[in-house]
C-alpha cells in the first residue's frame, strides 16, 4: 500500500518539475452547506473542476480541470481545510494566478470548496 502511495508521489513530483504547480489552502463546504457527502483520497486521483476566472469567447464562465494532492493528510472530508497542490490539465490556462487569488472547486454544478493560492511554482525544466 505505501509503495503505491510513494509511486504516486514520485510521479506527481516529476510532473510538477516539468509543468509547475499551484499550492493553495482549500476549505471544503460541509455536507449541509451543499458540499461533498464523503472524504476523498488526497493522492492525486481526484480531478475536480476549478473556476479560476477564465471565460469563453462569448463571456461564459469556463471551468478548468486540475488534479489535487492533499499535503500531509491521506484524505480530506466535508468541512475540512488543508493545503493542497494542484496539477492543471492545461497549465498554460493557470499562469495568470498569483498568491492571494481565490479559486473555486466544483464537482458538477455546485461549488464544493474554495481555495486561496499560497504559492505558484513555475516549471523547473
Amino acid at each position: 500500500m505505501m509503495a503505491d502511495h510513494s509511486r504516486r508521489w514520485c510521479e506527481w513530483r516529476a510532473w510538477e518539475i516539468q509543468h509547475g504547480t499551484i499550492r493553495a489552502t482549500l476549505g471544503l463546504l460541509r455536507t449541509e452547506e451543499g458540499g461533498r457527502r464523503s472524504a476523498f483520497y488526497g493522492d492525486g486521483r481526484l480531478r475536480p473542476l476549478w473556476d479560476i476566472g477564465s471565460r469563453t469567447a462569448d463571456g461564459q464562465r469556463e471551468l478548468n480541470i486540475a488534479a489535487l494532492w492533499v499535503e500531509f493528510a491521506p484524505q480530506l472530508g466535508p468541512g475540512q481545510t488543508a493545503d493542497v497542490r494542484l496539477a492543471p490539465l492545461h497549465p498554460e490556462h493557470w499562469r495568470h494566478l498569483k498568491t492571494g487569488d481565490v479559486i473555486t472547486m466544483h464537482e458538477g454544478r455546485p461549488a464544493v470548496g474554495t481555495a486561496t493560492v499560497i504559492e505558484v511554482l513555475p516549471p523547473r525544466i
